[in-house]
């Protein structure tokens, strides 16, 4: 079984799609942090993330086992993923691999932006998760604040409506709800209300085709 979790930025997709992987026993990737890595590395070798051949190599050279890194979920990591994203040979790099962890025996859980449009066009259960942006400007605030963080929710606003714009609407696979896909907005839902939620759709998606 492959699930398909996809939205925009502070949405609670990661979370969400972190709970279901361990819920019914499945593999989970967070694709955002292959894009994370990326321009990590590319900024590593001492170059900009706009420079699209220097992105692309650090795409095709890519260790998956550096995704455990810290730095990877600090501040700014998502707004430098979203710049080397918009990159097409960047995205066409790192295809094979979500694929290949989408198409693992066991099954998976895969969330990030275009999961069910480009990357798993053919998942068992597709959700694309939303909340308004003061949401999630106010959800990133807190979790930022919490960290020590010096910032304002007036700065992570504009970020969140920066990167919205950035991400739906680059050329190369922009982030959208796949037709097929379930709307989760969580604008007034907790996590433990919106995990429910999702259980419950993939529940009904998985008994309407007969899986075990």
């Amino acid at each position: 079984m492959i699930i398909a979790i996809d939205g925009p930025a502070a949405s609670g997709k990661g979370t969400l799609a972190c709970r279901i992987a361990r819920h019914f026993g499945l593999a989970w990737l967070d694709t955002g942090l292959l894009y994370r890595a990326v321009a990590r590395d590319v900024r590593a070798a001492g170059h900009s993330l706009e420079d699209a051949l220097a992105a692309a190599a650090a795409a095709r050279a890519l260790d998956p086992a550096t995704l455990d890194d810290p730095a990877l979920r600090g501040p700014g990591a998502g707004d430098a993923a979203s710049i080397v994203a918009r990159i097409a040979e960047v995205r066409a790099a790192l295809l094979e691999f979500q694929r290949a962890f989408a198409h693992r025996p066991s099954g998976a859980v895969l969330d990030g932006r275009d999961i069910g449009t480009v990357v798993c066009p053919d998942a068992d259960v597709k959700i694309f998760v939303t909340a308004t942006p003061e949401v999630r400007a106010q959800r990133r605030y807190q979790e930022r604040k919490n960290r020590g963080e010096s910032v304002t929710y007036e700065a992570v606003l504009e970020d969140i409506r920066r990167r919205d714009e950035r991400d739906a609407g680059r050329e190369a696979a922009p982030m959208q709800q796949a037709r097929d896909a379930v709307l989760l907005d969580t604008s007034d839902l907790d996590i433990e209300a919106a995990f429910d939620t999702a259980v419950g759709v993939i529940s009904r998606k998985v008994g309407q085709r007969g899986h075990p």
